[in-house]
């Protein structure tokens, strides 16, 4: 049929894109001298050193996947089309995390990592606070524009052939469930390879398995018994995520004694002002413009992000400014 076919199409494209992605990649690594060589030394102490983070992490990173499978079994017991408005949603929901959270991670890494191996704790607190912050600011204002424009968006990317207006407000209703957890799934992944630094891969191995049993009891909650119905299950997830943010960051605490909760909480209200202002503003514009489905996203969207900048400028807000001198370093690194 048809869609078989396309099925297949899309499925050989997301082979070839991950290949390129892999391919990519070889002449940097060749330009800095590293060539490829198949030798594997059990008796190694780096490779064993390795296999033992890898345990923990892969079964870790597992409970995230155990929670979508466990969403979409509880989804597969409403109507026709609840899998496909749970999973659009979360593919949603996951475009800024692994924009945002997962780049700032994995630049953080190193250097928490360097910190730690020279014992520098005081400079190994500052730049985790840093690079939380700096998730906070780009994916807090990115779930309230999720959240806010969730229908415009929904209907300008599925609503066509047979995803149908009503399955466009179902979509949009689990989509802003999901926003209310976006920030708190961001530091997760700036959070948990923090602990990896240590050599502690166990901490948020065990924080997951335990957000594997609170998802199923709020699932039940939310969906079932308070009839929330499939929003419930997004809503669900968002829950756990928060948690898991708060229990990694009081493990984290005990760790290294203390953390710049302060800075973070005042650096966080002042994200949060600017965040409000911007949603009123595309709240405002996405209402004259309803109807207008691409104009609509398109002048909402930058009116939130002028709107967005102003209000950071207005307010000070730190991480604005360092974001503002990386994006400048980097343009100077670009021009030739």
């Amino acid at each position: 049929s048809v869609a078989g076919r396309a099925m297949i199409g899309m499925a050989i494209g997301t082979l070839i894109g991950g290949a390129a992605q892999w391919l990519i990649q070889l002449p940097s690594l060749r330009r800095v001298g590293y060539r490829y060589e198949p030798i594997l030394d059990w008796r190694d102490p780096g490779l064993r050193h390795v296999m033992n983070l890898l345990g923990p992490s892969v079964i870790g990173a597992a409970a995230v996947q155990i929670n979508v499978f466990v969403n979409n079994w509880f989804a597969s017991y409403f109507e026709n089309g609840a899998v496909s408005w749970l999973n659009c949603a979360f593919r949603l929901m996951q475009f800024p995390i692994g924009l945002f959270g997962v780049a700032i991670a994995t630049a953080a890494l190193p250097t928490v990592t360097a910190h730690v191996a020279r014992g520098d704790i005081d400079k190994f607190r500052t730049t985790l606070s840093r690079a939380i912050r700096l998730a906070m600011f780009l994916c807090v204002p990115a779930a309230c524009g999720l959240a806010v424009l969730a229908h415009p968006i929904i209907a300008v990317i599925y609503q066509h052939g047979r995803f149908t207006p009503g399955a466009t407000a179902q979509t949009a209703l689990c989509l802003q469930a999901y926003a209310i957890g976006l920030a708190g799934y961001a530091a997760i992944k700036v959070l948990a390879p923090a602990f990896y630094a240590f050599g502690d891969s166990r901490t948020p191995m065990y924080v997951a398995l335990f957000s594997v049993v609170v998802n199923v009891m709020l699932n039940s909650i939310f969906a079932w018994k308070l009839h929330w119905g499939v929003p419930g299950l997004a809503f669900a997830t968002s829950a756990v995520a928060l948690t898991n943010f708060v229990l990694l960051l009081i493990f984290m605490r005990r760790k290294i004694q203390r953390l710049e909760l302060a800075a973070l909480l005042r650096s966080l209200s002042k994200i949060v002002a600017a965040s409000a202002a911007m949603s009123v503003a595309a709240w405002y514009t996405h209402v004259q413009l309803v109807g207008h489905h691409y104009l609509d996203v398109a002048i909402s969207i930058a009116v939130a992000m002028v709107v967005f900048s102003v209000a950071c400028r207005l307010l000070r807000v730190e991480e604005f400014d360092d974001l503002r001198a990386a994006l400048r370093l980097g343009t100077k690194q670009i021009k030739p």
